[in-house]
């Protein structure tokens, strides 16, 4: 089975970046860690329309679990589609000790058959215990990357992570272009490659250092990572709009789309939140606990990924208008509706 790619020249260049970072990111975590990433490749409609490949790893001494995923999704030979192309950098690692924080960075160019384009550029910081130094290390390399648009990306990235059910945010770094252009797509292409690059080797050398001076964890700090991510486990499935449109759009790739999700998660702290749920959404979060063993702690392997990617799009195909309920920044980032 073989791959195609997007004819436009923009898309070229814009999977090229991906690529790069990709690569970059990789092979910056497997000098640190001393494991090799396994490569996954899928295919959209069995090629026709593009895929992707991801690199991740899990249950190291470094990382409990790790993904760098790289798309290209086209329909250059489909007329009735609005979309003609969309190429994406999502990452996530989660390392093992619970002072080496997490982070998420994602970078796509999505182009229309009319023409028209836009970046979606996001990259935040995810400690389950904050360290002040991390968090200014990994802001100011940001602010350096785009100093223009800092500010802006930094709000927008406040409002998008924030958890109406539970009165915080996911995260204590949050940059967010969403359907960001200039009108000069070069310039835009080079925003996006350096605010790519400053994430992933400030993040390396912050997870560098982390490794290095931090003592054997306390069961208490194991027990805030754990909450912590239970944290990030609700966030990304009832509320991140990218993951949702993930799996509305097609499943060819639920395990990847899910990559983003931590290995190990409270059931229990989960069951605890549902009474501050708005409806429908208290029964998308029914559905997720459905899909989970039945025990407190419980391990989100490949097996309950596909579960809870079925849980996702039960509950939005019969509950449409509750999407709108998912978060945003400034604009409302794009959903199933770009994708036709």
């Amino acid at each position: 089975m073989n791959r195609t790619f997007a004819q436009s020249e923009r898309a070229a260049q814009g999977f090229a970046l991906v690529e790069a970072l990709q690569e970059r990111f990789v092979a910056a975590l497997e000098k640190l860690g001393g494991d090799a990433f396994q490569c996954v490749e899928w295919f959209r409609d069995e090629g026709y329309h593009g895929g992707g490949r991801r690199f991740g790893t899990e249950d190291t001494e470094l990382l409990g679990r790790a993904s760098v995923n790289v798309s290209q999704v086209h329909y250059d030979d489909d007329p009735e589609r609005k979309l003609a192309s969309a190429s994406a950098i999502s990452t996530i690692v989660h390392p093992v000790h619970p002072l080496a924080p997490s982070v998420h960075i994602h970078i796509s160019w999505t182009e229309q058959k009319s023409g028209s384009g836009y970046w979606r550029i996001m990259a935040d910081l995810n400690p389950s215990i904050i360290n002040a130094a991390d968090k200014e290390r990994f802001a100011d390399s940001l602010c350096q990357a785009a100093p223009d648009l800092f500010t802006e990306a930094a709000e927008q990235g406040d409002r998008y992570f924030y958890i109406p059910a539970l009165g915080r945010h996911r995260g204590v770094i949050h940059f967010y272009l969403e359907s960001f252009s200039s009108g000069d797509f070069e310039n835009d292409h080079a925003l996006a490659r350096r605010i790519g690059e400053a994430a992933i080797d400030t993040y390396v050398s912050i997870l560098a250092r982390a490794v290095q001076e931090a003592p054997e964890p306390t069961e208490e700090q194991k027990a805030f990572q754990l909450a912590y991510h239970t944290l990030y486990f609700f966030q990304v499935l009832t509320l991140d709009r990218g993951t949702t449109t993930g799996l509305l759009v097609h499943d060819q790739n639920d395990v990847g789309i899910l990559g983003s999700l931590p290995p190990r998660i409270d059931k229990n702290l989960l069951i605890s939140w549902r009474s501050r749920m708005v409806e429908p959404q208290d029964r998308l979060l029914d559905k997720l606990l459905s899909a989970l063993p039945n025990r407190g702690v419980c391990t989100i392997d490949d097996e309950i990924k596909q579960k809870l990617a079925d849980a996702v799009r039960a509950h939005y195909t019969a509950h449409p208008d509750s999407l709108d309920l998912q978060a945003s920044g400034n604009a409302t980032p794009p959903t199933i509706d770009n994708h036709r």
